[in-house]
């Protein structure tokens, strides 16, 4: 091993196996994200790769025009084209796609019905109602959802830890008045704020994740300060502060590890919550720009299309999934760091 755990951690990582629900929640949690992360080699409208004579050449990392293969305009190469396609085979190529020809906005003009289609041999979750692909928006939306979770949990962490540290370790003012611009700030109705907020501009993933930052920090705060407050005043603390050491090292150095407990145990909830929040957003159209893979938006055309069931279908059981691993995951994590234990 590349590190050596210390015996309290490898007793939370041994509590942490024996709830089994949350141990194989985890990694197939994990092998689902991994996947997502690589959805361009999963489901894509370029192939992996095209040999053409006597040469290989990597559409999926490099645009290439129409004349390397023997086409007559120096556009990029459409592959999907029968004209293309006829091009390589002359030459004895070889088209090699991935296992989902399509990319999350391809959209598919051999349907032969009106979208939404059913799901068939080509398109395996069916269509949505711009004949595009729900198996590949899916992958891609499943990425962007943990991705963008993942990112707020870290920096609402950070905030939210920051600040109720400095809630905790200096008490008094600090922490009255912390306490009071927290109750004012949390009894904002949130929702409806994102919702104007995001109406005045077209939010992007950094602007939403921004948006949604403004309120995402005070989840962690409370128990934080709790465990700030209490450590504070045990004997280790006011001996490095008889000792000279400075504020921030007691802070960070000292009492920080003990409180990450309760942090390390909420962080899966916080991520199911940045989730939720997104496909809501998405839902109501206010996430994420039109045309971007998203759960939400996938289930809002459920709503509208309510003769397609697979939308529906697909939408709530992988979002169901997800949340389901995190919230295992969660419970795992809370009873392998748990005293009484």
């Amino acid at each position: 091993m590349l590190f050596k755990l210390s015996p309290l951690a490898r007793r939370r990582w041994s509590r942490f196996k024996e709830n089994r629900r949350g141990w194989w929640s985890l990694w197939l949690f994990i092998a689902l994200f991994v996947i997502s992360l690589g959805a361009e080699l999963i489901a894509n409208d370029k192939p992996l790769a095209v040999h053409y004579d006597g040469h290989w050449y990597l559409p999926i990392v490099k645009e290439y025009p129409e004349t390397v293969f023997g086409g007559e305009f120096p556009l990029a190469a459409n592959y999907r084209s029968p004209y293309l396609k006829g091009l390589i085979a002359e030459k004895n190529g070889t088209i090699i796609w991935p296992p989902i020809p399509f990319s999350y906005s391809t959209i598919n003009y051999d349907l032969g019905r009106p979208a939404p289609s059913p799901p068939s041999t080509d398109n395996w979750l069916g269509t949505d109602d711009q004949s595009r692909d729900v198996l590949a928006r899916i992958i891609y939306g499943f990425r962007i959802s943990v991705l963008f979770a993942l990112t707020l949990t870290l920096l609402s962490s950070i905030v939210g830890v920051i600040v109720g540290a400095l809630q905790g370790f200096y008490g008094g003012w600090v922490d009255l008045s912390g306490q009071r611009f927290l109750e004012i700030w949390s009894g904002l109705p949130v929702l409806y704020l994102l919702i104007i907020l995001a109406s005045f501009v077209q939010p992007d993933f950094w602007w939403l994740l921004g948006l949604m930052l403004l309120f995402s920090w005070m989840t962690l705060v409370d128990l934080v300060r709790a465990e700030f407050l209490r450590g504070r005043n045990l004997e280790y603390v006011r001996a490095a502060q008889a000792l000279g050491m400075n504020n921030a090292a007691i802070m960070f150095r000292h009492i920080l590890p003990n409180a990450m407990v309760s942090t390390l145990t909420f962080m899966p909830f916080i991520l199911t919550g940045a989730i939720g929040t997104l496909t809501a957003l998405d839902f109501l159209g206010f996430g994420l720009p039109a045309g971007e893979p998203s759960l939400g938006e996938l289930i809002a055309q459920a709503k509208n299309n309510r003769h397609a069931p697979w939308l529906g279908i697909s939408a709530f059981c992988v979002l169901g999934l997800m949340l389901s691993l995190l919230v295992f995951i969660g419970e795992a994590a809370r009873d392998a760091f748990d005293p009484r234990k």
